[in-house]
């Protein structure tokens, strides 16, 4: 099967002159082929878009809103297809896939209310006669670069508001998992959006360029790994683009004393382990503070054994493969430098059984303890179902752990003292916080983002702050004479 572009509100009908593999990661074999492309065809999406743009950026806000609102409906009704498409590509099982759509539709909900979200402010009489009002207005063509994870929700974070403020779009999806991209720009297009306002391209690191390097692109958004959002972040600016680049993560799970041990174990095994650990907001540490350590590591480790991991089409499995092969091969280089470095291996995801096809692209959930922060498994970002455990002396202790990361995306406290739970939200130097929540991803009515190495640019993704990031306020101080009160006659009336 062959995977092209979408540009112009179609398939590409060009001759690419390279393409990658896309993989069944539950069976190890090739199940399509997708073309990249080349600068050249990133600058024909791109001229589409902005020959878009001029309509779009003038349709009625009730317009937007009313494409929008068909999408909606159109993506609640065909769930099922684009959570197939996800686990297909990705592997994740069709329950993690099915929480990525949800997760998904909020933010569309989101961006359906763009009517109220572009209102801007009004004073009336802000000097004698005089009035000043700001309007907010979009920015033209915009580039969407998404990661392989989440490839239905991610673009989703970004994609509807972008259109709803009256952007036109260039998304290019990761290589890796296509196809969630291009039947979201298909059902867009069936809710009626011009040809045009969503392009879609595939490709590696030179159409990702062009996208950063081209003139009529203005603003970027990027999702990946902190060497990446950091590239593109600089090389987006260089060129005068406004850039958000979400980077990578290093998330810890501080567990007190006084916490219920059996949620906390719940919470890590699904946090560290759901998506195969592929998800910047996995949990891949575990700070346990003295002296429930032992305890702690125990619980986890009896909930792994009965992890069914396999197949993620089949019934009952909780954890799929990983997205490929070289992938699966990198993280379980981890589980060697872990022991070499001198971690103790409580659980070596490698023997895990598997019920699935052997050539899949396994590794089993793997727990580390007695971690110590300069081991690879603790500096490095894994992204795959490594789990690691820090013992900590006392929350001071803890506290510092964390803070010393370089990453700042997300952490979570576990903790049934509030006082305690209040001073670690305040003192935690991180972008998300979760109390007894171990995912803490925003509701799509806030903002999703986090500090330090994990973001690039001042503009978190989706929410309020999506807006932002997608329109300019322009301000416009006005002043209308009066003939009644001697201006110039402008052609009013007379009064009588």
């Amino acid at each position: 099967m062959r995977i092209t572009h979408r540009i112009g509100g179609k398939p590409w009908d060009g001759e690419a002159s390279r393409s990658g593999e896309v993989y069944d990661p539950a069976t190890g074999k090739v199940a399509a082929h997708v073309d990249f492309a080349s600068a050249a065809t990133v600058d024909e999406a791109v001229a589409s878009a902005r020959s878009a743009f001029a309509d779009w950026r003038n349709a009625s806000l009730t317009r937007r809103a009313t494409v929008m609102f068909a999408f909606r409906e159109l993506l609640n009704a065909r769930k099922s297809e684009l959570t197939g498409i996800v686990t297909a590509e990705h592997g994740k099982v069709l329950s993690d896939a099915a929480g990525e759509v949800q997760r998904a539709l909020e933010a569309v909900e989101f961006a359906c209310g763009i009517p109220h979200l572009l209102k801007g402010g009004f004073s009336e009489n802000a000097s004698t006669r005089v009035d000043v009002y700001s309007i907010q207005q979009p920015l033209g063509v915009v580039g969407v670069i998404s990661p392989f994870n989440f490839p239905a929700m991610v673009p989703l974070w970004f994609v509807p508001n972008a259109i709803a403020c009256g952007n036109t779009v260039v998304l290019k999806p990761s290589e890796k998992d296509p196809s969630a991209s291009v039947f979201i720009a298909e059902l867009f297009a069936e809710a009626g959006l011009p040809d045009g306002v969503l392009n879609v391209v595939h490709g590696d690191k030179e159409a990702v360029d062009r996208i950063l390097e081209h003139p009529d692109v203005k603003a970027v958004s990027f999702v990946g790994s902190t060497p990446i959002a950091k590239y593109v972040y600089e090389t987006g600016t260089r060129h005068g683009k406004r850039v958000q680049a979400l980077g990578g993560a290093k998330n810890h799970m501080v567990v007190l004393p006084d916490a219920d041990l059996d949620l906390a174990a719940d919470a890590a095994v699904s946090a560290g382990f759901g998506s195969a650990g592929e998800r910047c907001m996995a949990i891949s540490v575990v700070v346990a503070v003295d002296p429930v350590g032992d305890e702690l590591v125990a619980k986890i480790a009896d909930r792994i054994a009965g992890l069914h991991v396999g197949d993620g089409r089949r019934p009952g499995c909780e954890m799929g493969p990983l997205v490929t092969g070289a992938h699966r091969d990198k993280v379980a280089s981890y589980v060697d430098a872990g022991v070499a470095e001198g971690a103790s291996l409580v659980v070596d995801g490698r023997g895990h059984p598997v019920d699935g096809d052997a050539s899949g692209f396994w590794l089993g959930p793997t727990l580390f303890d007695h971690v110590g922060a300069d081991m690879s498994v603790y500096r490095d970002e894994i992204f795959g179902p490594v789990l690691s455990v820090l013992r900590a002396a006392s929350y001071d202790d803890a506290v510092e752990v964390v803070n010393a990361n370089p990453y700042g995306n997300g952490t979570a406290i576990f903790t049934n003292d509030g006082g305690a739970a209040r001073r670690y939200q305040n003192e935690v130097e991180v972008g998300m916080v979760g109390v007894n929540v171990p995912i803490p991803v925003p509701v799509a009515y806030y903002s999703f983002g986090g500090w330090k190495d994990s973001l690039f640019g001042d503009s978190h993704a989706y929410g309020p702050e999506g807006v932002h990031f997608y329109t300019r306020t322009k301000v416009v101080t006005g002043r209308w004479l009066d003939p009644s009160h001697g201006g110039v006659n402008l052609g009013f009336p007379q009064n009588t």
